[in-house]
């Protein structure tokens, strides 16, 4: 089985991978854990190096390849980021979503940065890639017709959206 989980930033992706990932007992593939380890090789924050990810192709192209390739050949695995769905064609895809102040709360605590701040740097982040995926691949982010499961974390906490989750795996059969 190989299951793919997208969303924006906030959504709660990260955490119910991991959650899933620890309880399948599976490997975890995580772009954004990628994208800011090459921000922070580069001394930038996040939204500096998306700014340079614009005009420079190759990092966004460099980090889906990657979830492509591991996704193509291996089983069993969690591939989780804004494109893993796209990346990965075989995977039950799940989106997983939430209102863009219950993210910027989620992404200010976390980062320890303001939330108004944050909502600053999170349009300014989200639109920056969503220019980046249409013109690189001809992905418009907000079409969500490729997804099995489309979940809002607004109205679920991370375990019932595993809980989700999890029955959908198991209803493909599961992780072998």
């Amino acid at each position: 089985m190989l299951l793919s989980i997208s969303g924006l930033p906030g959504s709660g992706t990260t955490t119910v991978s991991k959650l899933l990932a620890k309880h399948y007992g599976v490997d975890l593939v995580n772009a954004g854990d990628v994208f800011r380890g090459l921000a922070k090789e580069h001394g930038m924050t996040l939204a500096e190096f998306g700014a340079l990810a614009e005009s420079d192709a190759s990092i966004d192209v460099k980090i889906d390849e990657r979830q492509k390739e591991i996704a193509s050949t291996r089983d069993n695995i969690i591939l989780e980021g804004r494109l893993a769905g796209y990346m990965a064609e075989n995977a039950l895809k799940v989106w997983i979503k939430a209102p863009i102040n219950v993210r910027v709360k989620r992404i200010s605590g976390r980062e320890g940065t303001p939330a108004d701040v944050m909502l600053d740097e999170t349009i300014k982040r989200e639109a920056s890639e969503a220019i980046r995926y249409e013109e690189i691949y001809g992905i418009g982010i907000e079409d969500m017709s490729i997804y099995d499961l489309v979940i809002d974390s607004g109205k679920w906490d991370q375990f019932e959206i595993m809980k989700i989750i999890i029955s959908a795996i198991e209803n493909r059969g599961g992780f072998t």
